[in-house]
């Protein structure tokens, strides 16, 4: 299903509100200043500035790194987070195709040693 939102900020806050409730094993609080979701401690995925990310195994990281509009996650310039890739604007607004990313993310926080 497409998910109708312009990529404004409170829509994307919004958007991201209603995916991560569909996650009850996931706790929102804010990093960065934004939302963002953990699971046993361990961050899963969030919000930065007007993108999504989300946590993946080095291995899954690069699958996703290769579609088109994935980047690395870097909140600060040239200081790329490991493991963490933002996601395509196509690929947050399909939930057919966001949520395996999602499903990806948190079973892989989830396997981290718990914080």
């Amino acid at each position: 299903m497409k998910a109708s939102f312009g990529r404004s900020r409170m829509e994307l806050v919004a958007r991201f509100d209603a995916v991560v409730s569909r996650h009850p094993e996931l706790v929102q609080r804010k990093t960065f200043g934004n939302p963002a979701a953990y699971v046993t401690g361990n961050m899963a995925t969030g919000l930065f500035a007007d993108g999504w990310f989300v946590r993946l195994s080095e291995a899954e990281a690069q699958e996703l790194l290769g579609l088109p509009g994935a980047m690395p996650f870097s909140p600060m310039p040239g200081r790329p987070m490991k493991g963490y890739v933002m996601l395509p604007s196509d690929v947050i607004a399909d939930d057919e195709t966001l949520e395996p990313w999602l499903v990806r993310s948190i079973a892989h926080a989830a396997a981290l040693p718990p914080k």
